[in-house]
């Protein structure tokens, strides 16, 4: 099968709720990386086939195909098209798969692959609200085959977390350990420039806002999300701004430039899971991407799954035994921030940057999504 070649991944530092990146338009977050990632390339934008771009809550200035308005914003040829996708949290990774199907099939040569979000300016909430205009409480409607199918159970991340703590049996302190691990290994990699190098700079933000020192006794102190439950603000995610992307090129297309790829992409699925634990994918997902390889965990160097909330990663580290030492090494979301849309190619960068700096050979990215379902993408690094 044709191969799909990684040439450079990038994103731009992650800015917190009202913070740098809060008043920045979607499209011009999305024109930053962009010209970031290109700039680094020596293409002419014009070969690019498509422009592939992952976006959540696509309402207001999301609105429109933010993918072909921030390719447009960015001042580069019209001809060039662009398509936005929907995929939850995991948006900008399906959008790299998409990107490296279409090059796998020969049906392009060059394919940027990313994402964008602001969600100082859309809240993850405003669909819903915007349902609730219409007398919908879920983003599904009034459905009466969803109704028969899962009942009245609550349809949310948060349920779902709760879910995942009780059935995996996590505790609180278990979860606040984690989530202190996750900033004070992102607090050092910034202290160490240990993301100068996937980092482009809108304006001159170039530093990741979300990371804060804290204590175990501090989240102790904060109020659970529910009555009863063992979630606290602490170790949910954090909400974000935040654009990335990924130029994939076919071998064809590397020979013809003379570039010199990273990375080619070892294996690409989506896999599903129960709608009500909704962030339990990632265990389906690394399973089957495991099995259709013929590798085990041990094999993978790196990885990156998302910290949508601690329970997430630590129900994923149970099932699937991986060592905790190759995972989220330099922090994840609750430190970093989820920028939604954008997180998927965002992680990506981490990973292909952390597998050349550990000289490793495979590196795994998994999210989980809304909906239950949850992408895995394994690469290889190359050189």
């Amino acid at each position: 099968m044709p191969e799909a070649y990684v040439i450079d991944s990038v994103r731009t530092a992650i800015g917190k709720r009202g913070g740098a990146l809060s008043g920045v338009h979607p499209a011009d977050l999305g024109a930053a990386v962009l010209q970031g990632l290109l700039n680094r390339v020596d293409i002419d934008p014009a070969e690019v086939d498509d422009v592939i771009f992952g976006c959540v809550d696509a309402i207001g200035p999301q609105a429109g195909n933010i993918a072909r308005t921030a390719w447009l914003t960015a001042g580069y040829p019209e001809e060039v098209p662009g398509v936005t996708v929907d995929r939850q949290c995991g948006s900008s990774q399906q959008a790299l798969h998409f990107g490296a199907q279409a090059i796998m099939s020969e049906t392009a040569d060059f394919i940027v692959a990313g994402g964008v979000q602001n969600m100082s300016a859309i809240p993850i909430s405003a669909a819903m609200l915007a349902g609730r205009e219409y007398g919908f409480e879920t983003p599904f409607g009034d459905s009466p085959g969803w109704r028969e199918r899962y009942g009245e159970q609550e349809i949310s991340q948060f349920h779902g977390a709760e879910l995942i703590a009780g059935k995996w049996d996590i505790s609180r302190l278990d979860m606040e350990e984690w989530a202190l691990r996750s900033h004070t290994r992102a607090r050092q990699a910034i202290a160490d420039g240990t993301f100068s190098a996937e980092i482009v700079g809108v304006g001159d933000v170039l530093v990741d806002e979300g990371p804060r020192e804290t204590s175990l006794e501090k989240m102790a102190g904060l109020k659970t999300l529910v009555d009863g439950g063992r979630l606290t603000a602490a170790v949910a995610s954090q909400i974000s701004d935040g654009a990335s992307a990924t130029l994939l090129a076919s071998a064809d297309a590397v020979q013809r430039h003379g570039l010199t790829p990273r990375a080619r992409i070892h294996h690409l699925s989506a896999r599903g899971a129960d709608p009500v634990f909704m962030l339990t994918g990632p265990i389906p997902a690394t399973r089957y991407a495991l099995a259709k390889t013929g590798l085990s965990i041990d094999d993978i160097d790196v990885i990156e799954i998302n910290e949508a909330f601690a329970p997430v990663v630590l129900a994923w580290l149970k099932e699937v035994g991986a060592d905790p030492d190759r995972v989220n090494v330099h922090g994840g979301a609750i430190a970093l921030g989820h920028p939604l849309g954008a997180t998927g190619t965002k992680l990506f960068a981490t990973l292909l940057n952390e597998l050349e700096r550990r000289n490793g050979r495979y590196g795994l990215l998994t999210i989980c999504e809304g909906g239950g379902t949850a992408n895995a993408t394994i690469i290889e690094r190359l050189g």
